[in-house]
């Protein structure tokens, strides 16, 4: 059975799969030159399962994104004051 997770200040009806996620990285965008380094990816994945604002598995709270989607591309970085938690770029 598929885990599911709610935004916040989503209602019951709006809810993430795995499966959904799984779709969205399967996408040809997610193996393009727009994203980060599998390494880097999982780097950040571990940064985010140790936060307190992450809920659910999915969703952080700091600002309401998808984090193994968002957590995929260069161009984001941790929306956390101070910084973030995810490490600087690798190379």
């Amino acid at each position: 059975m598929a885990r599911e997770t709610a935004c916040k200040a989503c209602g019951e009806e709006y809810r993430v799969t795995e499966e959904q996620i799984a779709r969205i990285l399967a996408a040809p965008m997610f193996s393009s030159e727009l994203c980060v380094s599998e390494e880097e990816y999982r780097e950040r994945l571990e940064c985010c399962r140790t936060c307190v604002k992450l809920e659910g598995g999915f969703t952080c709270r700091a600002c309401g994104c998808i984090v193994p989607v968002v957590a995929k591309l260069k161009g984001r970085t941790c929306p956390l004051p101070g910084g973030g938690r995810w490490p600087k770029p690798i190379g």
